[in-house]
């Protein structure tokens, strides 16, 4: 995919026409691939030649539900909103702006670089450090940053954020290091979708039975910035439009299962599913067993 959207940029023609003109006569059978029953295996639905050019970061408290779950965390009276409400509902007044103008900013956070992220059926890591590690059931952004440092939006896909809540919830001072996780993206990439209005599910599998599934939504109408609003708040930072990189920026989840009071563990899988973005993206927990190990530094 990077190497389809650089040709489609060198010949001034879109994605979806470069992407046509290089499809070839042979076929695999896409299900035993999706099914982890073939030798063949997907990639995530992009990668950088050079993985560190990848950037990994979202928005948080995008959706209601994701800014009430934070709230709960981190609430301490009744009568006062916390910084997690006010975050949102200033979204809400101010995250919307009209065409071409600048809305009230996001939260925003990294995540890392292309070595963390994953694809569909691999698993996720809650390393030896984690206080947990859970599912957050997003929609990515994937963009690309041309020659002349204009973002271009490649498409979208769904993710699965994975972060540590319970580490989270210790302090919401917490978060930036709750984030640093592996995340997983796929199995599809839609190049133009409608984001207007996005409903899905959310569910966790245990020893091959559902344990917990929810109903999950995204989009423009169940978010509390707009896309270009999102957007403009990402790139407007110069670093962000370096020529040749690749981008991935969540835009944030509506439901997860740490919010109801469940703690995943080794072997269970976290299914996303949103209509119109493919096939579901399925990832097991992997729990690191060997102890935390102390990192030392020495001076060269």
């Amino acid at each position: 995919m990077y190497t389809l959207a650089q040709t489609a940029l060198e010949r001034g023609e879109t994605l979806a026409q470069t992407v046509a003109q290089f499809l070839s006569d042979t076929t695999v059978d896409y299900e035993p691939i999706y099914a982890l029953e073939s030798g063949w295996r997907l990639l995530p639905p992009i990668t950088h030649p050079e993985p560190s050019r990848c950037l990994v970061t979202g928005t948080g408290l995008t959706h209601k539900a994701s800014a009430d779950n934070r709230a709960a965390m981190h609430k301490r009276q009744a009568a006062e909103l916390s910084d997690s409400e006010r975050m949102y509902v200033s979204g809400v007044k101010g995250g919307h702006p009209g065409p071409g103008e600048i809305g009230v900013a996001p939260e925003w956070f990294y995540k890392g670089c292309g070595t963390n992220v994953r694809a569909h059926g691999q698993p996720l890591l809650v390393p030896a450090h984690a206080e947990d590690g859970g599912e957050e059931p997003e929609i990515a952004g994937i963009y690309f940053i041309d020659a002349e440092g204009r973002p271009r939006r490649v498409g979208m896909t769904m993710a699965n954020e994975f972060s540590d809540h319970v580490l989270e919830k210790r302090n919401y001072l917490y978060l930036a290091a709750s984030k640093m996780r592996t995340c997983s993206l796929g199995p599809e990439l839609v190049l133009d979708p409608d984001f207007s209005d996005v409903r899905g599910d959310v569910s966790i599998e245990r020893d091959g039975n559902v344990l917990w599934s929810h109903p999950i939504a995204s989009g423009e109408v169940n978010m509390s910035h707009s896309l270009a609003n999102l957007e403009h708040h990402h790139f407007k930072y110069e670093i962000h439009r370096r020529p040749g990189d690749v981008h991935v920026h969540l835009f944030g989840a509506d439901a997860f299962s740490f919010g109801a009071g469940i703690r995943l563990q080794d072997g269970d899988v976290m299914a996303i599913a949103f209509d119109g973005f493919g096939r579901p993206l399925r990832n097991p927990v992997r729990i690191e067993r060997e102890p935390q190990r102390h990192i030392a530094v020495e001076p060269l």
